[in-house]
């Protein structure tokens, strides 16, 4: 069967993934890989931009990252999984798309200015080139591949719209050589943290898919809940406790309407309803789980998935880079 496209997406690996990415990301990405050619990339060039100091657990973290990948689906015999600066070209067709962006292009980017302002300045410098540039090396991961679909939720489409632009730029001067990338709007779904909030890795709130069945209650245990149901027969708001979420992403819907009038009711106390959750939620992601807890037991497998994918993603970058260098007339050619 033909293929509808080709597809660019990654993570940085900045540490453990976590419930909130595997029903964000990670689940849409392995849905994906019957229908577009993939091509995921460990971004830890990305991951630079924000902690260009802080490289000692990079390749443990690189590891990681590609074990949660496995275990949550992504397969190496219909997807290529890279490392970033593995494949130098990116690099190469980065510094040549930043000769043709305009600065004002980077600093009207919204996640600059946000980056800006939540910069951790661990020597009162200042943010550096690179987080600037950020844009333009992503948009260069996307186009070396010449991707055509990129999975987004809407709050990233200012980004591609920039990769977008910096491609007709690129075209422009030296010919059709990249084609503009499309968005793929995805629902990407919101997991609430034990706190409450967003499930983050920043927050120290989130259930990681490294964790264990005991360490998953433990933390579903103490998950923040209704602060008006405070104790056994008190009405409680379900749609305003992030337990609930867990039981309507995991439960089946008739379940769900029996805790909700029971927790309306104050007949269906907290304790209880965590525990249901946390088992319905280890019912669904416990093969996951147990995948990762292999997985990571053989990181020699692990290590042959990226070395595999690195000759893949190189093959098809270096093409793309003979072309660049033909249409800028560099290197001789």
């Amino acid at each position: 069967m033909a293929k509808k496209g080709r597809i660019l997406s990654g993570h940085r690996p900045t540490g453990l993934l976590h419930i909130g990415h595997y029903e964000g990301t990670l689940r849409n990405w392995a849905a994906m890989q019957d229908d577009y050619e993939c091509f995921f990339e460990i971004a830890d060039w990305h991951a630079l931009t924000t902690g260009f100091d802080e490289t000692d657990q990079m390749p443990e973290r690189i590891e990681q990252l590609a074990v949660d990948w496995l275990a949550s689906g992504l397969d190496p015999d219909r997807s290529v999984l890279f490392v970033q600066s593995q494949v130098m070209e990116h690099a190469e067709l980065h510094l040549l798309l930043s000769m043709v962006t305009p600065v004002s292009w980077l600093e009207r980017c919204p996640t600059y200015k946000d980056q800006i302002a939540n910069l951790r300045d661990s020597d009162g410098a200042g943010p550096g080139h690179g987080l600037l540039g950020y844009p333009v090396l992503q948009a260069a991961d996307i186009i070396i591949y010449k991707a055509n679909v990129v999975p987004v939720g809407e709050d990233q489409l200012p980004h591609l719209e920039l990769t977008r632009e910096i491609v007709r730029r690129f075209n422009n001067f030296f010919g059709d050589i990249f084609p503009e990338p499309e968005a793929l709007l995805s629902a990407f779904a919101m997991v609430p943290g034990t706190d409450g909030r967003k499930m983050s890795k920043s927050y120290g709130n989130a259930i990681n898919l490294a964790d264990t069945p005991d360490e998953v209650a433990k933390k579903m245990k103490s998950m923040f809940t209704d602060p008006e149901k405070q104790r056994m027969g008190d009405p409680g708001h379900p749609d305003a406790c992030p337990v609930y979420s867990y039981h309507q992403m995991y439960g089946d819907e008739a379940r769900c309407a029996e805790i909700k009038a029971g927790c309306e009711s104050g007949e269906l106390g907290c304790v209880v309803c965590k525990g249901e959750a946390t088992e319905k939620t280890l019912e669904a992601l416990g093969p996951v789980m147990q995948k990762r807890h292999e997985l990571a037991g053989d990181l020699g497998y692990v290590r042959g998935v990226l070395a595999e994918g690195k000759e893949k993603a190189r093959e098809v970058a270096a093409a793309s880079m003979d072309e660049v260098r033909r249409a800028m007339h560099l290197g001789g050619i």
